[in-house]
């Protein structure tokens, strides 16, 4: 475990660098066009204090964006002292608990670090696990919190909004450049192709690598923690048996779910942040 969350530190260094290399490269390629290289600046320091921004405040955007609410333990006694006793278990921060209210079995984990933790539970999950598979769950996402899973996913989160951001602001400056569109033909069309294809593309292909591997480590680490392979087990056969999509589907918050939020289907399937639950159910079987 320690080794992991010595990994996903790092990775949280390379995840920050990479996205600012890359945003960079955007901003120098439009103030190359347009022959005004404080663009390029403006952009890299927009993007650094974003950046430091969402490290602060995106798991709290990531659980607005989902539309979910804050509980205390007389409002869902169930959820929160399930939360609350496997905190206990394993010596870890109380994390906030919130419930969304949607019939798509699915829950999450966000936040920067175990002391800053927020866990999600839809009531479609909530109505259809009984207490050993409902602890599994929720032990799965704490296994997320205590290997700093939800750092990294929270800085890709952010980062990928920035990029979303840029690539809206590059295409409305290749519309509105006036005459730079014109005399920069080629340069205007890689341009256009970066921000608008390659950008998206990078976020979620980041999003994707970083996400799949976690999925199953956090499966172990959830029988781990409850020393219940079966309710782990047990789970993963339900959310697969009655996947749906949710209300609030966002790609953006894709991966911080313990299944994939949006539709399913095959070919969607290549490009989602999860691996799929038949794996990792026959995972959990073969190794336990």
């Amino acid at each position: 475990m320690y080794k992991q969350i010595a990994e996903n530190k790092r990775n949280t260094f390379f995840l920050i660098f990479g996205f600012v290399v890359f945003i960079g490269a955007i901003g120098s390629l439009f103030a190359y066009i347009y022959g005004n290289w404080s663009i390029s600046i403006y952009t890299i320091a927009i993007s650094a204090i974003y950046a430091l921004i969402q490290y602060f405040a995106a798991g709290k955007l990531a659980v607005m964006t989902t539309g979910a609410k804050k509980i205390v333990k007389k409002d869902n006694p169930r959820l929160y002292n399930t939360v609350e006793n496997l905190a206990m278990t394993a010596g870890m921060p109380m994390p906030e608990v919130y419930i969304i209210e949607d019939s798509a079995p699915n829950a999450f984990a966000t936040g920067r670090d175990p002391e800053h933790a927020m866990v999600a539970a839809t009531t479609g999950l909530l109505d259809i696990m009984n207490d050993n598979e409902l602890k599994a769950v929720m032990a799965h996402e704490l296994s997320h919190i205590r290997h700093y899973d939800i750092r990294v996913s929270m800085i890709t989160f952010g980062l990928t909004c920035v990029i979303s951001f840029l690539a809206d602001i590059g295409i409305r400056m290749i519309y509105f450049g006036g005459n730079n569109r014109e005399n920069n033909g080629i340069l205007t069309l890689i341009a256009v192709i970066v921000v608008s294809i390659v950008g998206p593309l990078v976020s979620s292909v980041t999003r994707m690598a970083v996400s799949r591997q976690r999925e199953f480590l956090a499966d172990a680490g959830s029988v781990e923690l409850t020393r219940y392979p079966k309710g782990m087990i047990s789970a993963l056969k339900k959310l697969d048996a009655n996947a749906k999509p949710m209300q609030k589907q966002s790609a953006s918050t894709e991966s911080m779910y313990i299944a994939n939020p949006l539709s399913k289907g095959s070919i969607a399937n290549l490009f989602s942040t999860h691996p799929p639950i038949k794996k990792r159910i026959e995972r959990l079987e073969n190794a336990f």
